[in-house]
């Protein structure tokens, strides 16, 4: 019987033939070596060779189908390793400033159109507005509040939602009905914004944001499902093709149960649940409500289908850095202009921004038995505070359980004190980063610049920096604090510099840090990332016996210069050899 030799195996004939072979094209593998190769065999959803078009031949059968790639470029699909898909799905259904840069008018233009489009809503009815870019207004440092929005042609409630997430914007009619007067304190882990009379200028940071939110009706179950089913084909077009929704709720696992049952769930999910150091915390109650919801919403896959995993327990440790919320907590403190408008003088303040939402112990005590009940932590750390409080919490987990199989991520990491670089490598944390703010822009210029310092400032968005020390790279977009454009933001990640049409505003690169290399900013977005969600044996590179999780692109991203990758446009996504997006032909 004659022998077949594939990539040095010798079977008397392959196992199985596969349903798939893709030639001709230039397939980067993100595995260990960063190969490259031409073709690759599919069989029941798996990858089962991967190498060159002639030894791909011994793979076909009958019914095999072959796919010419013709020279394009294929790589593992994109695993988002921190998002809020199911907000930004939502936000598809609502009033929409779509994160631009207005003035007074055309923001409260827009508002008005929105109100103008729901005639028919009753008086107490909010008007719920999102996406809105706070940090970026024109003229610069116009800040809107209580009392544009009251000049609105309404009595309706209105709240204004940050895109950053962490402040919001109402109207008078809002604040009298969430109570908030002159004589309101400010919640632990919130702030009531006041003008110097201490009236509420209708500004709401952090926590307390829930005053106003507690009151407006959350989306219904059909709302919820249309909602996510929005979502995977918004990921799908973009290449994503698994993904951490990092802060859910049982609606939303309600939701993607629904879409799963029905077999129509087109990206791997994984969900993070949260845990809030509320008054009287416990941190024993507080882990096993993350395995109570675990064994209630986790969903098995079968085969290579994709299914719902919760592995991951989200902690925010503050809020953030830029103006006007400083509510990163800081090693050393914010600067403030002690001179004037027309002469500034910036020197250190007082202010290091809030005390950490968890304290030490609480942290650590939390961090530990998350970990023994085999539960990864993902900690929202914007401020070099924060990062420094959770490497502290890992170190002392790491000492307590040194044989223990932990996967912390702290995400953002906006800023990092220099002492820190070297710890996410020796701590194995992982550094969760949304490349998209690695450029100057209104958030990293107006709002940080001369806060920070100028020797902070230098070293803001500090990725290619961790990159040097050692740290595992993980990329997470945050969507839809911005639009979700994985391309564009591996652009930023290696150039750091603004779009072009923000460049001119904004030239230059941001800092001092010298970017990403490309396979850094690759393998953050795949292989890294699936390790990040304990899916690196299926997942995250195109090696034998792993899911054919791929996607197809309409140009070569290690030949071409790296401005023009923001210019990427998918042309096929696959998850589990299945093809869930095909661009018009």
């Amino acid at each position: 019987m004659a022998m077949v030799m594939v990539s040095g195996h010798a079977w008397a004939k392959p196992p199985k033939p596969a349903d798939l072979i893709l030639t001709n094209g230039k397939i980067y593998t993100a595995n260990a070596s960063d190969a490259v190769t031409e073709a690759m065999a599919i069989t029941d959803g798996r990858i089962v060779y991967v190498g060159n078009p002639t030894d791909a031949k011994a793979f076909a059968g009958k019914a095999t189908r072959t796919l010419d790639l013709k020279g394009r470029f294929v790589m593992p699909g994109l695993i988002d390793g921190h998002m809020h898909p199911q907000s930004g799905g939502l936000r598809t259904l609502g009033c929409n400033l779509n994160y631009e840069r207005l003035t007074q008018a055309a923001f409260l233009a827009r508002i008005e159109a929105c109100l103008g489009a729901e005639n028919t809503a009753k008086p107490d009815q909010w008007l719920t507005v999102i996406n809105w870019f706070q940090q970026d207004m024109i003229p610069t440092g116009y800040a809107p509040t209580r009392h544009d929005l009251d000049t609105l042609k309404t009595q309706r409630p209105v709240m204004v939602r940050s895109s950053f997430g962490h402040s919001i914007l109402v109207n008078s009619r809002a604040l009298e009905l969430a109570s908030i007067t002159r004589a309101t304190a400010d919640p632990k882990d919130g702030k009531i914004v006041r003008d110097d009379k201490g009236e509420a200028t209708g500004l709401l940071e952090e926590g307390a944001q829930g005053l106003v939110r507690a009151l407006i009706p959350p989306p219904d179950a059909a709302t919820n499902l249309k909602a996510a089913q929005i979502v995977l084909k918004i990921m799908n077009a973009q290449g994503i093709t698994s993904f951490l929704d990092v802060y859910t709720d049982p609606e939303t696992l309600t939701a993607y149960t629904t879409i799963y049952k029905a077999n129509e769930l087109t990206a791997r999910a994984a969900f993070g649940v949260l845990i809030d150091p509320v008054e009287g915390y416990d941190a024993d109650k507080a882990v096993n409500e993350v395995l109570r919801q675990k064994k209630q919403y986790e969903q098995a896959a079968f085969g290579a289908a994709p299914g719902l995993r919760i592995h991951t327990a989200k902690l925010f440790l503050d809020g953030v850095i830029a103006a006007p919320a400083f509510t990163g907590v800081m090693v050393e403190p914010y600067f403030v202009n002690s001179g004037t408008a027309d002469k500034p003088m910036w020197r250190p303040g007082d202010h290091r921004g809030p005390v950490p939402y968890f304290t030490a112990a609480q942290l650590e005590t939390t961090l530990l038995k998350l970990t023994e009940a085999g539960i990864d932590a993902h900690m929202h750390a914007d401020g070099d505070g924060a990062v420094r409080q959770a490497l502290d919490a890992i170190d002392a987990v790491r000492k307590e359980l040194p044989q223990a199989d932990m996967r912390p991520a702290i995400a953002h990491a906006e800023i990092v004190d220099p002492a820190d670089f070297a710890r996410f490598k020796a701590l194995n944390a992982l550094p969760v980063l949304s490349f998209q703010w690695q450029k100057p822009a209104a958030d990293t210029i107006e709002a940080l610049r001369d806060y920070m310092g100028p020797y902070r400032h230098a070293i803001v968005e500090p990725a290619g920096l961790l990159e040097i020390y050692g740290a595992t790279i993980v990329y997470g977009s945050d969507w839809p604090v911005d639009a979700l454009n994985p391309w564009f933001a591996l652009k930023v990640g290696l150039t750091r510099t603004a779009s072009p049409a923000d460049a001119a505003k904004y030239p230059g690169r941001l800092g001092i840090d010298p970017g990403l290399s490309l396979t850094t900013a690759l393998k953050a977005m795949t292989i890294n990332a699936a390790y990040s969600l304990r899916a690196e044996t299926t997942t995250g590179s195109l090696e034998v016996g792993k899911f054919a999780d791929l996607i197809v692109l309409d140009r070569d991203l290690l030949a071409i210069a790296p401005d023009d990758i923001a210019d990427t446009k998918v042309l096929m996504t696959m998850v589990g050899g299945k093809v869930v997006y095909e661009a018009a032909k």
